[in-house]
């Protein structure tokens, strides 16, 4: 089932220059979303930010998902 980022995942203008940050902290998704594409394992993740859950990292996977669902792709050839 995926994840509702909603319920996780909020952006605040006073809160790291509006950046989409985990709820209650000033981790930023795209931090995240760096620490999977370098290949960081959940658990890493984990241990490096205890106050986050597993949760909220999927959350920033779903965030990732709905913010490019939409995208209009224009060929550059």
């Amino acid at each position: 089932m995926k994840t509702d980022w909603r319920k996780h995942i909020s952006s605040d203008p006073k809160v790291m220059l509006g950046k989409p940050v985990i709820k209650g902290t000033r981790i930023c998704v795209e931090l995240i979303l760096e620490k999977l594409a370098e290949g960081e394992e959940l658990k890493q993740i984990l241990e490096s930010h205890p106050t986050i859950s597993r949760k909220d990292v999927f959350a920033c996977m779903s965030f990732a998902v709905d913010s490019v669902k939409n995208e209009t792709t224009y060929s550059l050839a």
